[in-house]
């Protein structure tokens, strides 16, 4: 593993950026989480508050609510919410390193390019399989797994072998930190398995308010899983993204049993009143069946019944 990059920062110090920071800082990696100043008061003050499912631990770690605190890090983690990427790319543009690995740890499939443009630094996207919620302020609560699988969308674009290099000493460090993480050679398809997860659970568990379990429950529900996967593995074919004959069924009830008592993020935040990632999500997927010809009633009727909600907790 390259030295260089024991110095990480997390921009969006949420659910995802507190748990992945926490098991690096909790490892002994020089890590900085960069969010509200909710959560960075509590955590400069006490600490960082990790419950997982293996341990209880206040983790002692660097909290800035300064974008410009990204400079000393070689490995910058974006964990902010879909719809507030190109800001990111904004704010950390002027800031970030010469050299620096920049990984989207978020929900979709268009980050990393978002990153990349908005940035003009390498930027990759991660799959992130982690159920967990921030309960308090600097406290985190996670339900279930808290894995990575992280790669290069252009491998053969130029400098390829030194993008695999920086790759591969990410994962390394996820690794020494008890975080699973491996280097797919079709991170695109990984990508959008993911999506398929995320449309079959996320809105339907916010507007149901119900737990992963419930969701899959009774044959009618899992019909509605099932209706949601098929009409994005649909829109994936029509866009030419190849899933390498993955089992991307399987793999949602697989993902509902593992994470049987989690709540989604979207569930979260409409619980909060605030703006959800359907857009990105369910609502991605109704855009590009439509550009694309494919048709996706079950993902656009999610996306409009969510937006409903979105609409009255703000109201």
């Amino acid at each position: 593993m390259r030295k260089e990059q024991e110095t990480v920062a997390v921009f969006g110090a949420g659910a995802v950026g507190c748990y992945f920071g926490g098991m690096l800082a909790r490892s002994g990696v020089s890590v900085t989480l960069i969010g509200r100043a909710s959560h960075v008061d509590a955590i400069a003050a006490e600490g960082l508050l990790l419950k997982t499912t293996a341990f209880t631990e206040r983790v002692r770690i660097a909290a800035s609510t300064d974008a410009a605190t990204v400079r000393a890090a070689n490995l910058v983690l974006v964990a902010v919410k879909t719809w507030d990427t190109e800001a990111a790319a904004r704010a950390l543009a002027p800031h970030l390193a010469e050299g620096a690995t920049v990984l989207s740890l978020q929900n979709g499939v268009e980050n990393a390019a978002l990153l990349r443009a908005g940035t003009g630094h390498d930027a990759f996207p991660a799959v992130v399989w982690v159920a967990a919620e921030m309960t308090g302020p600097g406290a985190l609560t996670h339900a279930g797994r808290g894995d990575l699988v992280i790669g290069d969308e252009t491998p053969s674009a130029p400098g390829a072998p030194e993008r695999r290099s920086a790759l591969d000493a990410a994962a390394a460090l996820f690794a020494r930190a008890g975080v699973p993480c491996i280097v797919s050679e079709n991170v695109v398809g990984e990508l959008w398995a993911k999506l398929a997860a995320n449309c079959a659970y996320n809105a339907v568990s916010a507007l149901g308010r119900a737990h992963y379990g419930r969701v899959t429950a009774n044959p009618d529900r899992r019909r509605l899983v099932e209706d949601v996967v098929g009409e994005v593995l649909a829109v994936a074919a029509a866009n030419g993204v190849d899933l390498e004959g993955r089992d991307v069924f399987g793999d949602a009830w697989r993902l509902g049993a593992s994470m049987a008592q989690a709540t989604s993020s979207m569930a979260q935040d409409l619980a909060r009143g605030r703006r959800t990632e359907i857009d990105a999500l369910n609502g991605f997927v109704a855009r590009r069946g439509e550009a694309l010809g494919v048709s996706v009633p079950v993902n656009r009727t999610l996306t409009t019944l969510v937006k409903l909600l979105e609409e009255a907790g703000s109201a």
